[in-house]
């Protein structure tokens, strides 16, 4: 007998339920832009959400953000979001101007009617293709060679709305003969860093998380040792994660923060202009900076979204 449950794990871990509430609200707010006054507050907000608990995400943003306020002359405050839904809701009611997204949630901010456009995905380094990878994890020994090997185990994901850390391993699951939603025992960390530590510690028998989250930072931080985690699965490469604008800002405004992004949002600029030193980076994960994006460059998240037939993927 297989068994259909969602567990969370820690504080931060978020629900299903709140993220299907917010996917089925309303009317098109792109299509409904049209119609209303564009927006140009003396201050902007921009949101984020860490990919691990974490007290520095403004710091890893900061020199981005002065340089937004140097370019469009507004106060810019940031917001440390919780969750993706809580990011997707702030754009659907004005609240978030810039934000954050990863590629499954911009999407699904799009398809449920949210007036935002990507202005740019972080890279590595100049030049590169925006993209990542999630990995299978399972600790060695554990048995678990293959994502078939799940059935019936305690497997952690990180978010419902998270394109790495849930919808491409649902994907990968159902490629493999597994219903993620029957066949397994789904826990919810809230974080890719609480994923992989939960399967290193024995709370979960297998888990997903991002390539870096595994192979570059918890190393780095001591908290995973080489043979701590073994990767069974990775995915084709996800689109990189975007940075979108409300659509229902003033364009001259959009446009500046769009030029901005493309052009100055990287750490050669960054560096030359004084607004980082020489240990500058973008972002969470230490990027390079954005490149330019549009939204047909998420048509694979989308893609991936007719192979699970998620709920969340349906506006």
């Amino acid at each position: 007998m297989t068994r259909s449950t969602r567990q969370v794990l820690g504080p931060v871990a978020v629900t299903a339920t709140a993220a299907l509430m917010l996917a089925g609200c309303g009317q098109s707010a792109a299509n409904d832009s049209a119609d209303q006054e564009s927006r140009n507050p003396d201050q902007l907000v921009f949101a984020a959400v860490p990919s691990e608990e974490s007290t520095s995400l403004q710091q890893s943003y900061q020199s981005v953000i002065d340089m937004l306020e140097e370019e469009t002359g507004k106060k810019i405050t940031f917001q440390h979001a919780t969750d993706y839904a809580a990011i997707i809701e702030g754009q659907r009611t004005g609240k978030v101007d810039i934000a954050q997204y990863g590629p499954f949630s911009y999407v699904l901010a799009r398809s449920s009617g949210v007036g935002t456009t990507p202005v740019g995905a972080q890279v590595e380094e100049q030049g590169a293709e925006p993209g990542y990878q999630s990995y299978a994890i399972t600790k060695p020994g554990s048995g678990i060679t293959k994502l078939a090997d799940m059935r019936g185990k305690k497997v952690c994901f990180v978010d419902p709305n998270s394109t790495s850390g849930y919808l491409y391993p649902s994907a990968g699951l159902i490629e493999a003969g597994l219903n993620p939603e029957q066949d397994i025992e789904e826990v919810m960390t809230g974080g890719h860093d609480a994923s992989a530590l939960a399967v290193a510690s024995g709370q979960c028998e297998a888990g997903f998380a991002f390539d870096d989250m595994v192979d570059v930072t918890l190393p780095g931080k001591g908290q995973l040792k080489k043979g701590d985690l073994e990767v069974i699965w990775k995915s084709e490469t996800i689109a990189g994660s975007p940075a979108a604008i409300a659509d229902d800002l003033d364009p001259a405004l959009r446009k500046t923060i769009t030029d901005a992004f493309q052009e100055k949002a990287n750490v050669d600029y960054l560096r030359e202009n004084g607004f980082c030193d020489k240990d500058c980076s973008v972002g969470e994960e230490g990027s390079w900076g954005y490149t330019d994006v549009d939204d047909a460059f998420y048509d694979g998240v989308r893609e991936v979204c007719e192979i699970t037939d998620d709920e969340q993927c349906q506006a």
